[in-house]
């Protein structure tokens, strides 16, 4: 007969824990019925394709965006007057500080790039049909807040780039009729630059990404987990019958999504720190500090508000003088592009209900052949904002300042990424104008056509 042994150590410690573990539950699901809400939850089924981990990919960046953000609040000094020294303490003095300023800059630009890119997969593939209304309806509310917030941040440094940006927008503020000057005086709290570095960084760190976390949650993961998710289409065929549009397929939520979640995060912030140790961006104490009059730092804007600048330089400099005033609406059409942009976007699953007729449930996604008007003006879309923003990188030379006898010499204007001769720059500036209203009419007639053909 053998005689019994007594467990091993590290066999007690695995079989202590897991009773813990068990007890912990029990007592826990007797006053807290989570089993019943949990169990169901974790069999959650979720698509595999790759294309639908864009949104996870944007929510991982904006997690990473709020950890290095908060690191960079507990150093940085929102004061007109010392915001620019501030940043560069943080960037030289403060240990981890340049690291933290460059992941918390390409988190923004990676949090941009994946929402236009999920925005442009939902589009094209009619996801936000009826009833993904609401959804789509928040994506594009996160879209513009995401930009918005983009631009506070880079106005916080008050280096000399940050502050002609601002210089911009209270031109655009000042141009609007009557109620111009109010309106910069309360943005700037008197005339420029005012005291308008503490009002951004409220607004940059407490009033909108106290917003974000609200809406964030809302469209990544209240809505699309009570709804279910929707479908590729497989088969062509399965379009035709009822069913297809009610089938699930996917794998469960633990363990395969909850796995391919952990690596698309893991993978996120690996790429984002490798860009952000090897790639340096937006070097303020080379800038300078804010310095009235002088030239511009040369540097083209980030891509997404390229398109802003692209805008301004293809609108003609028209002046209508009307009683004392002289109205510039050439600052107004950049700004009202966009308004109608978003506008349309917000509005379109309702906008294309309209002129299809078409107000059935959709689960099963379209390939974008299969819609040609849509998949056409989206194109076309796309292409008239790539018009706009190429009209950003090229520059008239400036010419040459000089000072009055007695006076030192104005230092010169930094060279910019591509400059051309005055009458250079008048043609290329006109070819983008006539581009403007000509290429996107024929992206849309040739992308248009392509898609009847492949789906005929």
């Amino acid at each position: 007969m053998a005689t019994p042994t007594k467990p091993k150590r590290r066999a007690r410690i695995v079989a202590g824990s897991a009773k813990t573990v068990r007890d912990a539950s029990i007592y826990l699901d007797d006053r807290l019925p989570f089993a019943r809400w949990l169990r169901p939850q974790l069999r959650k089924l979720f698509p595999s394709h790759w294309s639908f981990l864009l949104g996870e990919l944007a929510l991982y960046s904006f997690a990473l965006l709020v950890l290095t953000g908060t690191f960079l609040t507990l150093f940085y000094k929102p004061d007109s007057d010392v915001a620019f020294a501030s940043t560069v303490e943080i960037s030289l003095e403060v240990r981890g500080g340049l690291l933290m300023r460059q992941l918390h800059h390409w988190s923004a630009t990676v949090f941009v790039l994946a929402i236009v890119a999920h925005l442009c997969r939902v589009f094209f593939t009619g996801a936000f049909r009826k009833p993904r209304e609401l959804t789509w309806m928040l994506g594009v509310v996160l879209f513009g807040l995401v930009l918005f917030e983009s631009f506070l941040g880079v106005s916080l440094p008050g280096d000399q780039l940050a502050m002609t940006g601002l210089r911009q927008a209270q031109g655009v503020l000042l141009s609007i009729p009557l109620v111009g000057t109010y309106l910069s005086a309360f943005v700037f709290d008197g005339e420029f630059p005012g005291n308008v570095i503490p009002r951004i960084f409220v607004t940059h760190v407490l009033l909108v990404p106290g917003i974000l976390l609200a809406l964030v949650p809302l469209h990544a993961l209240i809505l699309t987990w009570r709804q279910k998710h929707t479908e590729r289409d497989h088969e062509h065929e399965q379009r035709a019958t009822a069913a297809g549009e009610h089938t699930v397929t996917g794998g469960p939520f633990f363990p395969y999504f909850a796995i391919k979640n952990g690596a698309t995060a893991l993978f996120t912030i690996g790429a984002i720190a490798a860009i952000a140790t090897f790639v340096r961006v937006n070097p303020v104490w080379e800038h300078g500090g804010y310095n009235p009059g002088a030239y511009p730092v040369s540097a083209q804007p980030f891509w997404y508000f390229g398109v802003l600048d692209g805008a301004q330089r293809l609108v003609p400099g028209w002046e209508i003088p009307i009683g004392g005033y002289v109205l510039q609406p050439g600052l107004w059409v950049p700004p009202l592009i966009l308004t109608v942009f978003f506008g349309v976007l917000l509005l379109y699953p309702f906008l294309e209900r309209r002129f299809t007729g078409d107000g059935d449930y959709h689960h099963l996604l379209d390939r974008p052949s299969q819609a040609p008007v849509r998949t056409a003006l989206g194109v076309a879309v796309i292409t008239f904002f790539t018009v706009l923003w190429a009209g950003m990188w090229v520059s008239e030379i400036p010419p040459v300042m000089r000072s009055a006898p007695g006076f030192p010499q104005p230092p010169p204007a930094p060279p910019a990424l591509l400059t051309v001769p005055p009458a250079t720059y008048e043609m290329i500036v006109m070819g983008l104008r006539v581009a403007v209203f000509v290429l996107p009419v024929v992206a849309f007639l040739v992308t248009r056509a392509v898609c009847r053909r492949r789906s005929a």
